[in-house]
């Protein structure tokens, strides 16, 4: 398990600009998110819902939402995406994504309000997802979806991803792309410090 404190998360919260120029603020999920990203899945269209969970389903269930609201369990993490709406902070878009070291693989799922869709939020949080992963060390990052959803599908296309079968599934279609970035090359430059910062550690380890 990666072991980080939410001093340490917080660090890692980055400030995006959406094609509109609006921004976007990307988080990690704290304990305090867990009613609001309840009520945020609960305000998806069933097709949404349908689309992230690739089934049937409401709301999150309670073990799930534990999941979810405690980052570095079972190394993996879940990040909110926010606007202001209104004067007030409003979830606009999650993802949850998780590193397996042994194959330097980092898969990602995501959903955006079916209300704020349509104004680049899913693909500037794709392109922020890569950038987490570069800093990972991954060489890869993929993800599942159903063959139906065509807006992640989209998403996925103008990103650069390449598109395959998903093993032992014929409902769903894999998306994956080659994320072989050097650590100074990454573009998103919280990530691209937290990687020197991986690098230096690493090294400290081995030295």
């Amino acid at each position: 398990m990666i072991a980080l404190g939410y001093d340490d998360l917080r660090q890692h919260t980055d400030v995006l600009r959406l094609r509109s120029g609006e921004s976007l603020t990307v988080r990690f999920v704290e304990p305090r998110d867990a009613e609001a990203l309840q009520n945020y899945f609960r305000s998806l269209s069933v097709r949404s819902r349908y689309n992230r969970f690739l089934g049937a389903m409401r709301e999150l269930p309670q073990t799930e939402l534990g999941h979810f609201i405690h980052p570095g369990e079972d190394d993996r993490f879940s990040v909110i995406a926010l606007m202001t709406i209104d004067g007030f902070e409003t979830i606009v878009g999650e993802a949850r994504y998780g590193f397996e070291p042994d194959t330097a693989s980092f898969e990602v799922g995501l959903s955006v309000d079916d209300r704020w869709q349509g104004l680049g939020i899913g693909s500037t949080l794709l392109k922020n997802l890569e950038c987490r992963a570069a800093a990972f060390g991954a060489e890869h990052v993929f993800g599942d979806t159903l063959r139906s959803n065509a807006a992640m599908l989209g998403v996925a296309r103008k990103s650069g991803f390449a598109f395959g079968p998903t093993p032992n599934d014929w409902k769903l279609v894999r998306f994956e792309k080659h994320t072989g970035v050097a650590p100074q090359d990454i573009p998103c430059a919280s990530w691209r410090l937290a990687a020197a910062s991986r690098q230096l550690a690493t090294a400290s380890l081995a030295g």
